[in-house]
């Protein structure tokens, strides 16, 4: 189990950015979260195996279709395994 913590920026939000990562979050399996953040990026934590991290990070660089996103900064972490599903935060 590892943990990505990724911070996407660009125009993510009010694309349906969220939504959309939870939805790819379930479709493969990992749990955390997801947040809009002051800056206007979007933040995302998640929990799982490397490989369906690896994919969530590339379905991020290119988002919804009405997301355009600028950039990704991806840092791996050790899996803390504190989230059971994954869901949007304020």
């Amino acid at each position: 189990m590892r943990r990505v913590h990724c911070i996407v920026s660009g125009d993510v939000q009010g694309v349906g950015f969220r939504a959309w990562v939870v939805h790819h979050a379930h479709a493969l399996g990992v749990s955390g979260w997801v947040k809009n953040r002051r800056d206007g990026a979007v933040e995302v934590v998640a929990e799982g195996v490397r490989k369906d991290l690896e994919e969530l990070v590339k379905r991020c660089r290119s988002g919804p279709d009405v997301a355009w996103v600028e950039q990704v900064d991806v840092r791996w972490e050790r899996a803390t395994g504190e989230h059971k599903g994954f869901e949007v935060v304020y």
